[in-house]
């Protein structure tokens, strides 16, 4: 029995795919150092070498909005961190809200009652057909500036000053047993985390799942509270005392105050994102079968259980892979802040650009800063996607 004669490597599939596979990534190395070596080479004539010790000098500018201690003597890498960490604050305010808002809309958009129906239609086709950067302009110049001036001003219950400044609520100042009351939110938290986890295993014991978010969150509450309740009899002192806000001057002292670019930006975003993760909701739930409705309620379901039980867990499975480009969309959308005025990461780096010059480096923190919020959010939202498919199999 003659033996079959082996395949020329030449001919073999196998071989030239892998071939075709090195020589593409050999002329994409090859074509990206040609890319860095004429970059460093244009940078070199001009005395401006790739360097990060920039970070360490004074930056000279004022940020009119920060949630760590800033002023004109804090260093441009301090700034990085202010304006990273003003465009977290938004993104993930903006997350939570327009999540809640596109959740409500979706649902009001299946509504059998005409007019739910019609204005839930109306709010996402008209939002979904105007820019964003036009939305977030209408909602600072046509609706928080156009509100009444500071001497002018509206006081809410609370008291809530509004005025074309922005927003000044109520707010708490952490007194001497604050870092006490750390540790009951901890353990309130250790605690919740027990009832959602026992509680899980119930559901999928008995096959009805209960108020697992319900009766986790009254946990956490009812820790905090009677936290805060012993702290005060036996302290003899809350962990927050009332900072009330008040008009001093031209401006506004004591209290949360809430600059109109904020309100604007936040408003804007929610409201815009919320009309595209309304129609992902809608496709959703219309992608559970009619039969599972049919047969919750010859269960003895009602609407509201049916929705809760069957309907929404597996609509899940179909809202989540979008719901993510929607979330990572928001963040990346906050950008438009330059326009409106509030200090997000791209307005503060485009600051230390003007100032310092390097736009190679600026450029690179600020890729990284958004690549990895990207990331971490694609993480969660796939580690979640995969926890519901593995629920529901």
């Amino acid at each position: 029995m003659m033996k079959q004669a082996s395949v020329p490597f030449w001919r073999d599939e196998r071989v030239l795919a892998w071939i075709a596979q090195i020589v593409f990534l050999v002329v994409t190395v090859a074509f990206l150092w040609y890319l860095y070596h004429n970059m460093i080479t244009a940078l070199a004539e001009r005395g401006l070498l790739p360097s990060f010790h920039f970070l360490k000098l004074t930056a000279g500018f004022d940020i009119s909005q920060h949630l760590i201690p800033y002023d004109r003597s804090s260093t441009y890498g301090r700034a990085f961190i202010v304006g990273t960490l003003n465009t977290i604050e938004v993104s993930i305010l903006g997350i939570i809200f327009a999540t809640i808002l596109g959740i409500i809309i979706g649902v009001m958009r299946l509504s059998t009652n005409w007019l739910i129906n019609k204005l839930a239609s109306l709010y996402i086709e008209i939002i979904r057909n105007v820019p964003l950067l036009v939305l977030l302009v209408f909602w600072y110049t046509g609706v928080f500036l156009q509100l009444p001036r500071l001497k002018e001003a509206k006081f809410l219950p609370g008291p809530t000053i509004v005025s074309n400044r922005g927003i000044a609520m109520p707010w708490g100042k952490p007194t001497s047993t604050w870092h006490i009351y750390l540790y009951i939110l901890l353990v309130g938290f250790i605690l919740a985390a027990i009832v959602w986890w026992r509680l899980t295993l119930i559901g999928k014991r008995t096959g009805r799942m209960p108020l697992v978010s319900l009766w986790s969150t009254l946990t956490f509450l009812g820790v905090a509270a009677l936290g805060w309740i012993g702290l005060v009899i036996f302290a003899h002192q809350a962990p927050l005392a009332p900072d009330l806000p008040k008009i001093q001057g031209l401006s506004t002292v004591g209290g949360l105050e809430l600059s109109p670019e904020f309100l604007a930006l936040l408003s804007g975003l929610v409201f815009y994102t919320a009309a595209f993760i309304a129609e992902v909701v809608r496709a959703g739930i219309q992608s559970v079968s009619k039969g599972q409705v049919e047969a919750a309620r010859a269960l003895g379901l009602n609407g509201f259980q049916t929705f809760r039980l069957v309907v929404f867990p597996q609509a899940l499975r179909v809202i989540v892979p979008p719901l993510t480009s929607q979330y990572l969309n928001l963040a990346k959308n906050s950008s438009l802040a330059v326009f409106i005025g509030f200090p997000d990461l791209y307005s503060v780096a485009g600051t230390i650009h003007n100032q310092t010059g390097r736009a190679v480096e600026v450029t690179v923190l600020m890729m990284s800063i958004y690549l990895s919020f990207s990331l971490i959010t694609s993480a969660f939202m796939n580690w979640y996607n995969k926890k519901i498919r593995f629920v529901e199999r």
